[in-house]
């Protein structure tokens, strides 16, 4: 397995995108690299591992800090490509996500779950994670 990496070039953000859209499937190819431009502009980084020169894993991150936690390390996007889940590289890019807040003298690493990801809330089970509280959105 490759290192994991940031994406940093316009070709690394582009490899990411079939991944991506698995989990936001909204997403249209012409306008991503552009669109994680501008959130590489409020400190987002895009995380990705990659096998036999295809990505495999993709993870969406940034740094804050608030009231509640102090530093945290806020996952916006984590997946795996649907045909190599269960292989070890969701669990490597979560690994890796927790050292680099450790590094980062983060208190902890959060993310949100749609409430219908099933799958996706029994791996974070299995990796100690736990539901600290309701995440509540109002459309505009």
């Amino acid at each position: 397995m490759e290192p994991i990496r940031i994406a940093r070039t316009d070709d690394d953000i582009a490899a990411c995108f079939d991944v991506m859209r698995q989990l936001r499937p909204h997403l249209a190819q012409a306008d991503f690299v552009s669109r994680i431009r501008v959130q590489n502009a409020g400190g987002f980084q895009l995380a990705y591992l990659a096998r036999e020169g295809k990505v495999c894993a993709v993870a969406g991150f940034r740094l804050l800090d608030n009231l509640a936690q102090g530093r945290v390390l806020y996952v916006d996007d984590l997946v795996t490509d649907s045909d190599r889940r269960s292989q070890g590289c969701g669990a490597a890019m979560l690994e890796w996500l927790a050292a680099r807040a450790r590094d980062e003298q983060c208190s902890c690493l959060e993310l949100d779950s749609g409430v219908h990801r099933f799958d996706a809330h029994r791996f974070y089970f299995t990796r100690r994670m736990f539901i600290s509280s309701y995440h509540f959105r109002l459309k505009l």
